[in-house]
């Protein structure tokens, strides 16, 4: 049992859960825009995101993320560093196109990340402006870069649907900042400590109706895309309601983290068996 807790919390810290999110929503874009997810960029994107989001959690200063203390950490680094070659080897198979995207991506990374700023360590220590950071990197890894290595246009429906992913991500990043309310520095200016956990909760449920709303600003949209997503806005507004300040230690972690790969399952299931 010891064992099987231990491999779970290192696939939750090593950020393979999230990884997977990740590339259920770029499966969800596939879908609705019926082009291939190819196995090169679904590997780079899986990979990729390992790499980013362990070297924002645990890289943040170079001393610490080259060297770490404990054994538990030194295995999710040379995890990382294994990813970061296999990225390195899916990418060099995507197109020039493709590369101006993810070096688009990676920059909005890097100043999330490094300091930047004099009077703050990186753009993650100005307040609400990190949730709008995440969100775009998520929307342009998931929509704009499935699309652009397929050569497609970025028609109204994609720039639509970019922003629906934005709300998204911003809509499930609220359980994760009530969760954080008690170790977060007072001056970060996240919504539950600037409104209180209450209307926090509010605004999720606001993004969640307006993230389902703008579905229907689209050009072309099919019974597949409103009931995947109508289906979607339930669970996720069910979660965001459920959110307490004292969760559980998997809740926003796994639960919350795991509603992309419930959505991509759902559209998979009802393309492929229905």
């Amino acid at each position: 049992m010891n064992t099987m807790k231990r491999l779970f919390d290192f696939y939750l810290d090593a950020s393979i859960h999230v990884s997977l999110a990740v590339v259920s929503l770029s499966m969800v874009t596939a879908l609705f825009f019926d082009i291939p997810l190819k196995g090169h960029l679904g590997y780079f994107i899986f990979f990729g995101t390992i790499v980013n989001y362990n070297f924002i959690k645990y890289g943040v200063e170079a001393k610490k993320y080259l060297l770490v203390g404990s054994r538990y950490h030194k295995n999710i680094q040379f995890f990382s560093f294994v990813c970061f070659f296999l990225t390195c080897y899916h990418g060099w198979f995507l197109g020039m196109a493709s590369w101006g995207v993810i070096l688009i991506l990676t920059g909005l990374t890097g100043l999330y990340a490094l300091p930047v700023l004099p009077n703050a360590r990186n753009l993650r220590s100005l307040g609400g402006l990190k949730v709008f950071m995440v969100a775009m990197v998520w929307a342009g890894i998931t929509v704009v870069l499935p699309l652009v290595e397929m050569q497609k246009v970025l028609v109204w429906d994609v720039w639509v649907e970019v922003v629906q992913r934005i709300l998204l991500v911003l809509a499930l990043l609220i359980p994760f900042e009530i969760r954080d309310l008690a170790y977060d520095a007072p001056d970060l200016n996240t919504i539950p400590q600037r409104f209180g956990v209450f209307r926090a909760k509010i605004f999720g449920i606001f993004i969640v109706i307006l993230f389902l709303g703008l579905t229907y600003a689209k050009d072309f949209v099919t019974d597949l895309e409103l009931i995947s997503k109508g289906m979607l806005s339930l669970v996720l507004g069910g979660l965001i309601l459920a959110t307490k300040r004292n969760q559980s230690k998997y809740y926003s972690s796994f639960w919350v983290e795991a509603v992309p790969m419930l959505w991509g399952g759902l559209i998979w299931a009802m393309v492929y068996w229905f």
